[in-house]
Formats: structure tokens, sequence, C-alpha cells
């Protein structure tokens, strides 16, 4: 039996240190896949600039600069403004629906007092009309 406990803590331990060696293993694996994702931007971006010379970089800032010129700049103001005004123009047909709707719960209520009105005249009037 001594010799099946000793059994048990060597492969607990081996367990262990199998657990520990993948960690280390998936750990190291990360290090360097990140390593070799991130190389090539830091040097895409180093030689991006040194392999430039200093007519190709003004030709490359005048091209940004009539890009940018040629982005129409008051067609999007233009259409921002269209799109505040329909924002408030469903604003103001919602506000006109509830004026509506106030303009004829008012007139029913009208109607009906004049009805009930009405109706009470109608029954004073008519046991007179009896007599």
């Amino acid at each position: 039996m001594g010799s099946i406990s000793s059994r048990m803590t060597t492969l607990r331990c081996s367990f262990k240190q199998i657990t520990i060696l993948l960690c280390v293993f998936n750990v190291l694996a990360i290090l360097l896949l990140l390593q070799s994702l991130l190389t090539p931007l830091f040097e895409r971006h180093a030689s991006y600039q040194s392999h430039r010379s200093p007519e190709q970089l003004k030709y490359i800032k005048e091209a940004e600069e009539i890009r940018r010129a040629m982005e129409p700049v008051d067609l999007i103001k233009r259409v921002k403004q269209i799109q505040l005004e329909s924002e408030f123009g469903v604003q103001s047909q919602s506000e006109k629906e509830i004026s509506r709707q106030k303009q004829a719960t008012e007139l029913s209520k009208r109607l009906t007092d004049l009805r009930s009105s009405s109706d009470q005249k109608a029954l004073e009037d008519s046991p007179c009309d009896m007599n």
C-alpha cells in the first residue's frame, strides 16, 4: 500500500509540473505571436518615412490638401441642416397631432355637455306641455 500512495504523489507532482510547463509554453507562444504581429507594423512605419524623399513628402502633402479641398463641405452642412429640420418637423407634427387630439376631446366634452343640457331642457319642457 505504501507503494500506491507514493505513486499517487509522484503522479500528482507530475501533473502539476506538466500543467505549469504547459502554461509557460502557452505564455511563450503568445509572446512570440505578438512579436511577429507587431514587428512588421513598426518596421513598415519606420521604413515608410525613411524611404521618402522630401519631394515625395511634399507631393503627398499636396495630394492630401487637394483631397481635403475637394470634400463637399457645404453639401455636408446642408445635409445636417436638412436632418435637423426633418427631426424638428417630426416633432412639430407630433405636437400638432397632440393639439388636434386635445381639441377633439374638448369638442367631444362640449357636445356631451350640450346634449345633456338639451336633454334636461327637453325633460323640463315636456311635463309642462302635458298639463
